[in-house]
């Protein structure tokens, strides 16, 4: 143990000192990449920043519905109903050891579910956790609530499992072909060795979070007083109005009709047997932060409080989809850079390490194109070309593709945005304890694709 958290701490400190803001971050992912699109593939400075430019807005749909997310997801949990429920829930754990295991626990469960509803959730329950446990180290404690994403890609909302699942065109396309038929879930998520993969990963990660926790000279207990959300000064009161004004907007029988009529929506799309997407999460999260926040004008200002923290998602979702735009661009008849990085691990490949390097490879791929779907569509064809010469099944290649996907997320800031605003804390602050994560959870999944394939 005296030997793990002196590593951790020397993780802790490299990233403190050595690790920028995530948006210095992602200049420097991006310049490293238009020189390596230069000299790995031969195009030229010019057409680099061609691909960079027609890239950019690939994300505008995603970075809205991200930051959709992230605002939303505040904002009903900070209707008094809501806040009154997580304050109880987090004063159970009693000492600091309890509460990264219970909030990377719940983290793990969440975002096994829905990685859009884990990410924001946890977050804001570990920030709850922070107000009522004395002692525990808050750098900590949010990097245990951003660890459970690390198994979105292998629960229920995975993009890759459920486009296999889904067949049709769209498989089609994404796979050049290689696979029309669809293959079930039973095959991908719910496998053997996926759901044990996943099982000592949930038992043994919070486990292991709460064996690192910083000893009293290193420990960082961010003050009470931080946390709490201030009420916003207004520069002009209309509390004391008595117009038709001020009237709808402390409407209450508003608030209800208006929430009766997205509640009966989503009703009714369950009923018809719609998926938990972003959408319809977003969609819960809108209408149930409507109803609980009671009137529309309260509801305007938690919306109003929270839009602040999605400048992280604004600012830089664009150049990370420059930075795919670069990854994925070709000349013609030439080869881009993750067609480069995804072949290079197939050279080495046998039947035995094909699954296990295919999660290399996309976790390598993952830290420039940190996006499932997009990801999946660039290397499928690839890798399930080359697993179908050595005899390895489409849905092991499809399942390591989506784990290497998931893996390096936690060394990769995209996806760590919405935590962050949340917790009001920058990249460097929990990247140290990340790569714990990064480490074990690579041992395991690599044996399991090694061990139980």
């Amino acid at each position: 143990m005296f030997l793990l958290r002196k590593f951790t701490q020397g993780c802790v400190f490299l990233a403190a000192k050595c690790l920028p803001d995530s948006f210095v971050l992602v200049i420097l992912l991006s310049l490293i990449v238009f020189c390596l699109g230069i000299f790995a593939t031969g195009q030229s400075p010019l057409a680099m920043v061609n691909h960079w430019g027609n890239g950019a807005w690939n994300l505008l749909g995603f970075s809205m519905q991200m930051a959709l997310v992230l605002v939303l997801g505040q904002a009903l949990a900070s209707a008094s109903i809501i806040q009154n429920i997580l304050t109880k829930i987090s004063k159970i754990p009693q000492s600091k050891t309890a509460s990264i295991m219970l909030v990377c626990f719940l983290s793990l469960i969440a975002n096994w579910i829905n990685w859009g509803f884990g990410l924001v959730i946890s977050a804001i329950f570990a920030k709850e956790i922070a107000k009522n446990v004395k002692g525990v180290d808050y750098r900590l404690l949010i990097a245990s609530a951003y660890s459970g994403f690390v198994i979105w890609h292998s629960g229920l909302s995975g993009s890759i499992p459920l486009t296999l699942a889904s067949g049709g065109d769209s498989l089609r396309k994404t796979t050049q072909g290689l696979l029309t038929e669809a293959i079930p879930t039973s095959l991908t998520i719910f496998s053997s060795y996926n759901l044990i993969i996943t099982a000592v990963i949930i038992i043994f990660l919070p486990l292991l979070l709460s064996l690192i926790h910083p000893d009293s000279k290193n420990i960082l207990e961010i003050d009470k007083k931080l946390l709490v959300e201030n009420e916003e000064q207004e520069i002009i009161s209309h509390k004391n109005d008595h117009t038709i004004a001020s009237f709808l907007e402390q409407s209450p029988i508003l608030t209800a009709l208006i929430s009766c009529f997205g509640l009966a929506y989503i009703i009714m799309y369950f009923y018809k047997g719609g998926n938990l997407n972003l959408n319809i999460i977003n969609l819960i999260f809108l209408f149930l932060g409507i109803l609980l926040h009671k009137t529309p004008i309260s509801y305007i200002k938690a919306i109003n409080k929270a839009a602040k923290s999605a400048a992280g998602i604004i600012l830089q979702f664009p150049f990370y989809a420059g930075i795919m735009g670069m990854m994925n661009g070709a000349l013609q008849g030439g080869e881009s850079l993750v067609t480069l990085l995804s072949t290079s691990f197939t050279n080495f490949a046998n039947a035995d390490n094909f699954a296990f390097l295919s999660f290399l490879s996309a976790g390598i791929v993952n830290i420039f194109v940190p996006s499932g779907g997009g990801q999946w569509a660039v290397q499928a064809p690839i890798m399930l070309s080359a697993g179908a010469t050595l005899g390895v099944k489409p849905e092991v290649i499809a399942m390591a593709i989506a784990w290497g996907d998931a893996w390096t997320n936690m060394i990769q800031p995209f996806w760590a945005l919405p935590a962050l605003a949340i917790a009001g804390l920058g990249a460097k602050d929990i990247m140290g304890y990340c790569v714990i994560t990064l480490l074990f959870v690579g041992c395991v999944v690599s044996l399991g694709f090694l061990f139980l394939t």
